[in-house]
């Protein structure tokens, strides 16, 4: 029996939550099941391959909904969980209990455990500390901006690796690893720290390219590293250097899309008054009131940048 298993690519609630799922799967409906996993990223126009849906059951979790009767599971935490309001009558109309959204979660990993816990008797008592991590990560509840900018803690240098390495079998073999073992015997595994250190070393070099580029003015810190050839970076750098900021917005560019990441200060001053997620989503992006993206061609840098430009100066108001 084959389950194909999308998640949210590079991105550690997108991968927790592909292992609590596989957890939960294999416990508690079909303990045989053959698992096939497939990262999935925003790009622009975020069209859908439902080709993807390739198992006798498919599951997305972490992302947004694909409205075919192929689609057997579905886990999501985001308020832009829908490409069209025909994707959300398809979803609404769905009788098989299999499917669910909560935007109120901070992370879809706690989302998955705490429905497969009350709903089908999953027991999640070996994944705590994942749960816990992707609570912090994903809810952006750390306790400052240092915290997640100096990765002193084993589980913050998995993310790191998760978001940066470019090994997407190497990414699956963590979801694999962490549906047999604890977070920290996989954070602080040899493969893992080895990847790390040079992660690491970049992930400074990137600091201090923010520090030279970021501009600062009327609470939000901007910055575009397209011709840095950078193409992501930690989000919490720009409170980390500007703590007095309450949003940024940022530019980046890699071989599948020119990104633009809006997010906010959960240590601002002033605090958040937009909802940053209906921010994106006019621009054909999306995510959570507190951060949000989008995605355009690589080449459509002057697109993007214009999309910047009207972004910085909304939030600025």
């Amino acid at each position: 029996m084959k389950l194909r298993l999308l998640y949210h690519g590079h991105c550690f609630d997108g991968v927790a939550s592909a292992a609590t799922f596989t957890r939960f799967y294999k416990q508690r409906i079909h303990p045989e099941a053959d698992v096939y996993y497939g990262g999935l990223l925003h790009r622009p126009n975020n069209v859908f391959d439902v080709n993807q849906l390739d198992g006798d059951e498919n599951a997305i979790v972490d992302f947004k909904y694909a409205a075919s009767d192929k689609l057997t599971w579905w886990f999501d935490h985001h308020e832009s969980a829908f490409l069209t309001p025909a994707d959300e009558a398809h979803f609404r109309n769905d009788t098989s209990g299999k499917k669910f959204l909560d935007p109120t979660k901070k992370s879809c990993t706690e989302f998955i455990a705490e429905i497969a816990q009350t709903r089908f008797g999953f027991d999640a008592s070996e994944i705590e500390s994942l749960v816990h991590w992707a609570h912090i990560i994903d809810g952006a509840l750390y306790k400052s901006p240092a915290q997640c900018v100096e990765l002193k803690e084993p589980a913050l240098q998995l993310m790191q690796v998760i978001e940066s390495d470019p090994d997407d079998l190497f990414i699956e073999q963590i979801i694999r690893d962490l549906t047999t073992s604890s977070l920290e015997d996989v954070a602080t595994s040899s493969e893992v720290q080895r990847r790390f250190k040079p992660i690491l070393e970049q992930h400074l070099q990137t600091l201090e390219a923010i520090k030279r580029k970021a501009h600062f003015a009327n609470r939000v810190v901007q910055f575009d590293l397209v011709d840095e050839g950078y193409e992501g970076f930690n989000k919490f750098i720009p409170y980390y250097l500007f703590p007095e900021a309450t949003y940024s917005v940022a530019l980046t560019r890699g071989p599948q899309r020119t990104k633009i990441s809006v997010g906010s200060n959960p240590w601002a001053p002033v605090p958040r008054s937009h909802n940053i997620a209906k921010i994106c989503e006019r621009y054909g992006g999306g995510g959570h009131a507190v951060v949000g993206a989008v995605s355009f061609k690589p080449e459509e840098v002057s697109e993007a940048r214009a999309a910047v430009r009207e972004i910085v100066e909304e939030l600025s108001r």
